[in-house]
């Protein structure tokens, strides 16, 4: 009976749990399973994780907010089609003669294209044209019937016409606002800001990328602690169904068998234990991957890998290279600098006095009682007219708000360095912590490996001792217990460097990199 269970010890020994290369638990019995790479996660997560499709939206909205701050250049069409109508009152000329009120009317169009240029030069193009008609009184000279000459009052239609047509005028500032006006200085945040979240976008992803590795190599050993706990619990029951058959034959007493008992119900609730942890580590990779959780949750994922320790040797050198050239937040922070600096110009550009140079051109005509001779007068080019000048003014004050503004930016530019420099330290710290713990990791693996193999030497050799009535079942119990710890303990050390390597690579900045993931930031 001894050797019959000895045989039994030894073949779960050899087993796949205890020789190093764990079986995978396949999950819950009548769901569907869907093996699934760690790229094919990877690529799902990239795709459909909610916080990544949250985050992608963030540039897009930048975008149109940098479309947005050039619409200041596009140029305004105004249209003008007027009447007016005026009635004058009559009264008495300088000889005390009544004469009776005038009337006229005016039509008048016009049009100009108003807008501003990227250098801060302002242009208007325009004309119009107006013609006034109407009647007013007059005196006049007539014979009457006597012979006699005198004078009466007559209603005179006129009608005056004039306009004009192709009127330029610039404006360019020399002085303030030549180099950094408000829409250059709006536009340049705008684009620093699409910059931040597209870098922010980034962080996003590298994020979820470093916690679907998590979740995957968690899920393994999730699976594979599952493995292990059963294959604990065969051991317990096969120890227990031996102990009741010696104590039947008395060879052992009641007391072996009970701690058995008490082995075996342990076993289970490890066992339990274990499935819970793997049915929520299945959750929280599905949860990564997808952004329809319902429908994942009657599949469980397959794992298609399997844990294992590739030799991987880290240089602190590179790394830090790595990292101070590489992350997203370092890039976000050198490019909160150069909003600053964009700041600091347009607020030292503010402090100039304002000196504007001002031109008009072009060509008028009136004088005119029909709309077609003014319009012959534009078309010949008669009247032409111009004037050209400067405006300079100049704040008596001081300017204090400005220069209130500059300081301040200043300010704010050398505590942001300063901040940079705490924050490329703290990345420096972080790598180093994080390249110590890959190295720790990896002795990790083989010292819980051989931990496991001399787990195993140990309970073969108690095991004979057993058989030889040289031990207890208790001794066997407490090795088992061992052994099961020391297989936990392996594919745990096995899980845990996989995730320092992808941590490092998240301190590193390379974590897309490293996956093949190629996002321009432009």
């Amino acid at each position: 009976m001894q050797r019959t269970f000895l045989v039994l010890v030894l073949s779960l020994l050899s087993s796949p749990v205890f020789a190093g290369e764990p079986a995978l638990y396949a999950g819950e019995p009548g769901q569907p399973v869907r093996t699934l790479a760690l790229g094919q996660c990877v690529q799902m997560a990239l795709e459909r994780n909610l916080d990544v499709q949250i985050r992608r939206y963030d540039p897009e909205v930048a975008r149109y907010n940098v479309s947005i701050s050039y619409a200041v250049y596009e140029p305004t069409l105004g249209l003008q089609l007027t009447r007016t109508g005026e009635q004058q009152p009559g009264g008495f000329d300088d000889q005390n003669r009544p004469f009776s009120g005038s009337s006229s009317d005016t039509d008048s169009f016009g049009g100009s294209i108003v807008g501003r240029l990227p250098w801060g030069m302002n242009y208007e193009l325009g004309g119009g044209f107006n013609n006034t008609y109407g009647d007013r009184p007059e005196f006049a000279t007539r014979t009457n019937e006597f012979g006699q000459i005198e004078l009466v009052q007559v209603r005179a239609p006129f009608e005056n016409s004039g306009g004009r047509v192709g009127a330029l005028t610039l404006r360019q500032p020399v002085l303030r606002n030549a180099w950094m006006d408000q829409p250059r200085y709006s536009i340049a945040l705008s684009k620093a800001n699409l910059q931040m979240s597209e870098l922010a976008l980034r962080q996003q992803m590298m994020m979820t990328v470093t916690s679907v590795e998590n979740a995957y190599y968690n899920l393994i050993y999730a699976a594979e602690s599952v493995t292990v706990q059963q294959k604990a619990l065969e051991l317990a029951e096969r120890l227990l169904a031996e102990n009741k058959k010696r104590v039947e034959v008395g060879a052992l007493a009641p007391l072996d068998e009970k701690q058995a008992e008490a082995e075996v119900a342990s076993r289970k609730a490890d066992l339990l234990t274990a499935q819970r942890a793997y049915l929520n580590q299945q959750n929280v990779l599905k949860n990564l991957v997808t952004d329809d959780y319902a429908a994942w949750h009657g599949v469980t994922i397959e794992p298609a890998a399997k844990l294992d320790a590739t030799l991987f040797i880290p240089n602190l050198t590179d790394s830090w290279t790595k990292g101070l050239t590489l992350r997203p937040d370092i890039e976000q922070f050198r490019v909160e600098l150069e909003r600053q600096d964009i700041t600091i110009r347009y607020q030292q550009n503010q402090l100039y006095p304002q000196l504007d140079l001002v031109g008009t051109y072009g060509y008028q005509a009136g004088g005119v009682s029909e709309f077609n001779e003014a319009f012959g007068q534009i078309y010949e080019r008669e009247n032409p007219f111009y004037s050209i000048g400067a405006q300079f003014s100049i704040p008596l004050g001081g300017n204090r708000t400005t220069r209130g503004n500059l300081k301040a930016a200043r300010a704010t530019k050398a505590q942001s360095v300063l901040e940079l420099k705490k924050l490329e330290q703290s990345v420096m710290v972080e790598i180093d912590n994080a390249v110590g713990q890959v190295r720790t990791s990896f002795q990790k693996v083989e010292a819980t490996r051989q931990a496991r193999v001399y787990a195993m030497a140990a309970l073969d050799a108690e095991q004979k001792k057993l058989e030889n009535g040289k031990s207890t079942s208790f001794q066997v119990l407490q090795l088992q217990r061992d052994l099961v710890s020391a297989a936990s303990a392996e594919i745990r050390a096995l899980a845990d460097y996989n995730i320092a390597r992808s941590q490092l690579a998240l301190a590193e900045g390379s974590t897309l990199e490293r996956v093949g993931v190629d996002l321009q930031i432009r």
